[in-house]
C-alpha cells in the first residue's frame, strides 16, 4: 500500500480531530466541512454500539455510495435484494449530503443502518470490517478506497463495483496508477455501464467484468411510478408550464439559469440548488430581477402573483419534482460531476446540461436522439429553450423519444442482483 497515500490519510484524520476540537464552540456552523467533521467525531464508537445492538442473525450487505446521487444507483439494487432474501443492509456515505438525506429516512430507503465511512486508513478499514462483518461489499460507480479494498481482499469478502464507467484517463492508466491497478484485484466482479469500459479494463488484464447497464433507469422509473404530490408546487405551477433547473451546483449553472429566467418574463422556474444553505438561497434571489420565493417561505395558501421562480430549499425530492416540469436544465456539467439526467427524461422532459459529460454514458445517448443538449453559455440555453417553447410538435416527439429511451434501458437491477446473490461466499481462511 503506497506510503504517501496512507501518510496523507493519517494527516487528514489528525487535522479533522484538531479542527473539530478547535471549532466545538460553533455548533451553529452548518457548513459542509462542519457537518463532515461532526459526523466523524466518535464515529467508530457509534458504529460499534449501533451494530452491537443489532443482534439479528442475518447476512449483512455493505453498500457504499459517495453521495446522494450515487445512492440513486444503489436504491433499486437494495430494494430488489430485500425482495429476494432476508438480510441486513449497512449503507455508508462519504459526503454529508447523502448521509443527511438518507439517515432520517433509512427505513423508507430499505436500509437498516447508515453511517459516514471512516477515513480510509489501514486501522479504520480493519476496525470497520471487524464491527460490521459484511458477507459482501458493494461500491457504487467509482469508489477505490485502497485500504478498504486491500482488507476486503485479505479477508476474502466478495466485493463488487456497480455502474462503473472506466475512461482512458482513469487513474489505472496513469504513471502513478500501479496501486489502483492492484486494487482492482479486490473486486470479485466489476459491473460496467458500457463496452468501452469493459475493453479499457481488459487492456490492463482485468477480466472479471460484466456489462450490466445502469440501475439508475430502474430507480427513476420506480420514482416516476410512485404516487407523490406537493400542494405548494402544484399551487405555484397551476396553469403554468414549468422550467425545472435541478441540482444547480456552481456559479456557472446559476448564471445560465438565472439569465434565461430573467429574459423570459412569461417563464416560470423551479430552481433546485445542489447545496441547501441560507446563503445559497440569498445568492439565487440576488441573481434574479424578478420576485422569487424559497419553498420554506410558502404555504398552500401563498399568493404567487408576480412570483416567477420557486427555490426548493429542502433535500430529497428532485426525482419527484420533475413530474411537474416541461423542460429541464441539469446542473453539475461545468464540474466533473454532472447530476442525474435520467430523473428528468423518465418524465419525458428534454434536458440541457454543461459540457463535462465524460463520467456518464446517458448524456451522449440523449444528444444522439436530440433529447439532450450541451450548452456552454446563457445564449445557448436560451436558444434551445426558445426553440422548444415555440414548437409543440417537436416537444411531443421529444417527449415520446425520452420515455421510450428510459424504458428501453430498464432491467439492469435484476442482472446486478443476480450477480450479487449467486456469487458464493468463500470458505473461511
Amino acid at each position: 500500500m503506497p506510503v504517501l497515500y496512507n501518510t496523507a490519510l493519517n494527516i487528514g484524520q489528525g487535522l479533522l480531530r484538531a479542527v473539530g476540537r478547535r471549532n466545538n464552540q460553533k455548533p451553529d456552523d452548518a457548513g459542509k466541512l462542519r457537518k463532515f467533521i461532526d459526523g466523524h467525531a466518535g464515529l467508530m464508537q457509534h458504529i460499534a454500539s449501533t451494530m452491537d445492538a443489532d443482534r439479528r442473525d442475518l447476512p449483512t450487505y455493505w453498500f457504499h455510495a459517495a453521495s446522494l446521487g450515487e445512492f440513486g444507483v444503489a436504491r433499486p439494487v437494495i430494494k430488489r435484494l430485500r425482495e429476494q432474501e432476508r438480510c441486513r443492509i449497512v449503507l455508508t456515505f462519504f459526503s454529508s449530503t447523502g448521509y443527511e438525506a438518507i439517515h432520517p429516512r433509512r427505513q423508507l430507503a430499505g436500509v437498516d443502518h447508515v453511517f459516514y465511512l471512516p477515513l480510509d486508513t489501514p486501522s479504520n478499514a480493519a476496525r470497520f470490517l471487524d464491527t460490521v462483518r459484511p458477507q459482501k461489499a458493494i461500491f457504487m460507480i467509482s469508489e477505490y478506497w485502497l485500504n478498504y479494498l486491500n482488507e476486503l481482499k485479505r479477508r476474502r469478502i466478495p466485493t463488487f463495483l456497480v455502474s462503473a464507467i472506466i475512461n482512458a484517463n482513469a487513474p489505472f492508466f496513469r504513471w502513478y496508477g500501479g496501486a489502483y491497478r492492484k486494487a482492482l484485484d479486490a473486486y470479485t466482479r466489476i459491473m460496467v455501464l458500457n463496452g468501452k469500459s469493459r475493453l479499457n479494463l481488459e487492456r490492463i488484464g482485468c477480466t472479471r467484468v460484466t456489462e450490466t447497464g445502469d440501475p439508475l433507469f430502474d430507480n427513476a422509473i420506480a420514482l416516476a411510478q410512485t404516487p407523490w404530490k406537493d400542494e405548494i408546487i402544484e399551487h405555484f405551477g397551476l396553469g403554468r408550464e414549468l422550467f425545472i433547473a435541478g441540482s444547480v451546483s456552481d456559479d456557472k449553472d446559476l448564471e445560465l439559469v438565472s439569465t434565461v429566467a430573467n429574459r423570459h418574463t412569461d417563464l416560470y422556474t423551479i430552481l433546485v440548488p445542489h447545496e441547501i444553505r441560507p446563503d445559497t438561497v440569498d445568492r439565487i434571489k440576488a441573481s434574479l430581477n424578478h420576485k422569487a420565493l424559497a419553498y420554506s417561505e410558502c404555504s398552500p395558501a401563498t399568493d404567487f402573483t408576480g412570483v416567477r421562480t420557486l427555490i426548493i430549499d429542502f433535500v430529497g425530492a428532485l426525482g419527484y419534482l420533475y413530474r411537474y416540469g416541461r423542460w429541464a436544465y441539469i446542473g453539475g456539467g461545468f464540474t466533473p460531476y454532472l447530476h442525474s439526467i435520467i430523473e428528468a427524461t423518465v418524465y419525458g422532459l428534454p434536458t440541457a446540461f454543461g459540457p463535462n459529460i465524460e463520467r456518464k454514458t446517458t448524456p451522449t445517448d440523449l444528444i444522439d436522439i436530440r433529447v439532450g443538449r450541451i450548452v456552454t453559455t446563457a445564449d445557448e440555453l436560451d436558444s434551445w429553450l426558445s426553440e422548444l417553447r415555440s414548437d409543440s410538435s417537436l416537444m411531443a416527439w421529444l417527449r415520446k423519444s425520452a420515455i421510450k429511451y428510459t424504458r428501453h434501458n430498464r432491467g439492469a437491477t435484476e442482472h446486478i442482483v443476480n450477480i450479487l446473490t449467486q456469487t458464493p461466499q468463500p470458505a473461511a481462511l
